[in-house]
């Protein structure tokens, strides 16, 4: 059984630049014009969580420049508006996009707009610049310390459309001390699947328990009183590369 999301047609007519991909390591293309990313996140941005039904988003202020990202590929600087994960049912699977095919059990999205551009989130969703989203796999090793403050807050949002208040988190806990990343030109991977997104993916995974994936799968799609259905395998399916080219800061 699909969710509700996905209930409706999967492709977007015509689509040329959709997400997620399966990276090739081997077709990457070396671009040595491509900055390190700078990322710089004020703790105290962070707001609330919320579980949307689908998986849940740590949301931040983004009225002002005090979480951004800049450099990499990105031409503007880009602000922090909220992270959330993907992740499966079982270990096998999770992640939205592979490498060489291979999945890893989660995911992690941070997700930033152009502001120097567009006046509102909502306008930059719908430009091809609008969005810049930095992509990091979750493999199953040791304890994550940053991550268990996320985790903790969990059971309170455990059924859809609960939020609860999460301040003073610094997100760039959550991502791998190696700088080398991929980089593509694709779309949001939930509806509206809008073709806005700037991919940062980085190369390497970041080590996470079995409890902590486990503390993922006893969020719940439904709401309360509705009859329960585990929130897992809240990925999309991935889409053709068609003729885009996914260029490593790496060689």
């Amino acid at each position: 059984s699909v969710h509700p999301l996905w209930q409706s047609p999967l492709t977007v007519p015509g689509g040329t630049r959709q997400s997620p991909i399966n990276i090739q390591w081997r077709d990457s293309v070396y671009d040595p014009v491509l900055k390190p990313l700078k990322i710089s996140y004020d703790p105290t941005t962070c707001l609330h969580i919320w579980n949307n039904g689908y998986s849940f988003l740590v949301e931040f202020d983004d009225s002002t420049d005090k979480s951004i990202i800049v450099g990499g590929p990105l031409e503007n600087q880009y602000r922090l508006k909220q992270f959330h994960f993907h992740w499966g049912a079982i270990n096998e699977w999770g992640s939205e996009h592979t490498v060489d095919s291979k999945f890893y059990p989660a995911e992690l999205h941070l997700v930033h707009w152009n502001a120097v551009v567009y006046p509102t989130f909502e306008e930059a969703v719908m430009e091809g610049d609008g969005l810049a989203v930095i992509g990091v796999f979750l493999k199953l090793g040791a304890h994550h310390e940053g991550l268990q403050a996320v985790v903790d807050a969990l059971p309170a949002v455990k059924h859809k459309d609960t939020v609860i208040e999460f301040d003073v988190f610094d997100p760039s806990c959550l991502l791998p001390s190696c700088p080398d990343y991929w980089t593509y030109a694709g779309s949001l991977t939930t509806p509206p699947l809008t073709e806005s997104v700037t991919w940062i993916i980085k190369k390497q995974p970041i080590e996470v328990d079995e409890n902590q994936l486990e503390a993922f799968r006893m969020l719940l799609f439904t709401s309360d009183g509705e009859e329960e259905k585990r929130m897992v395998d809240n990925f999309r399916p991935l889409q053709p590369l068609m003729n885009r080219t996914v260029r490593s800061s790496f060689q």
